[in-house]
C-alpha cells in the first residue's frame, strides 16, 4: 500500500533518478501556455469544453510534468489514440501532444495502470458527456462524428465503455508496453 500520493502518481526522487529526467525549461513553458489557455477556452467555450478527453489530458501533462510521473504520462498515451490525428492536428497542442506523450513514456518508462486509469477516466466522463452536453456529441459519446441513431443511445453509450477498452486502449497498452519496457514495478498497491 504506498505511503504517499506520490508513491501512486510519481516515484519518489530517492527511488527515481536523482537528476531532473525531463527539462525544466519545457515544465515551465508548459505551464505558462496552460495558465494562458485555460481562461481563454472557459471563456470561449465554456466549462462543458473541459471534459473532452485532450483537454483533460493537458491539465494531466501539466501534473505529469512537474511529477516527472511516467504512470501519468503512460495513463494519457493509452487515450492518444482515441482521437484522430487528423483533428488532434487542428489545434497545435493536438499536434505537440502526442509527440510529448510518446516522448516523455520513452524517456520515464510506461507505467502499466495507465490504460487502466484511462478506462477509469472514460467510465466517468463519456456519461456525463453523454447526458450533459448531448448536442455537443463529446469525445463521440452520442456517436463517431456525428451522433448516431442506427441504435438506441443507451445502447451506443453501453457498445462505446466496453468496445473503446478493448480495441483502442488494450491495443495501445501493448504497444507502449512494447515501446519502452517498464525498469521497475512502481507499486504493490491493489490499484496497480
Amino acid at each position: 500500500m504506498p505511503s504517499q500520493v506520490t508513491d501512486v502518481i510519481g516515484p519518489k526522487r530517492q527511488r527515481a533518478h536523482p537528476e531532473s529526467r525531463i527539462p525544466l525549461v519545457l515544465k515551465v513553458v508548459w505551464t505558462a501556455v496552460m495558465l494562458a489557455w485555460i481562461p481563454v477556452y472557459w471563456h470561449q467555450y465554456g466549462p462543458q469544453n473541459f471534459l473532452y478527453y485532450c483537454d483533460i489530458g493537458n491539465l494531466l501533462i501539466t501534473v505529469g510534468l512537474w511529477l516527472e510521473s511516467r504512470f501519468i504520462f503512460s495513463w494519457q498515451a493509452v487515450g492518444l489514440p482515441n482521437i484522430p490525428l487528423l483533428v488532434r492536428s487542428l489545434g497545435l497542442y493536438h499536434f505537440v501532444v502526442p509527440i510529448l506523450l510518446l516522448w516523455a513514456v520513452y524517456r520515464l518508462g510506461y507505467d502499466g495502470r495507465g490504460w487502466k486509469w484511462q478506462i477509469v477516466l472514460m467510465a466517468i466522463v463519456v456519461p456525463i458527456t453523454f447526458f450533459w452536453h448531448s448536442e455537443d456529441n463529446i469525445n463521440f459519446a452520442r456517436g463517431i462524428g456525428h451522433e448516431q441513431h442506427l441504435i438506441p443511445g443507451w445502447l451506443y453509450l453501453i457498445g462505446y465503455l466496453v468496445v473503446v477498452p478493448l480495441v483502442v486502449y488494450w491495443p495501445t497498452h501493448l504497444a507502449l508496453r512494447r515501446f519502452c519496457q517498464p525498469t521497475r514495478t512502481i507499486s504493490t498497491s491493489p490499484i496497480a
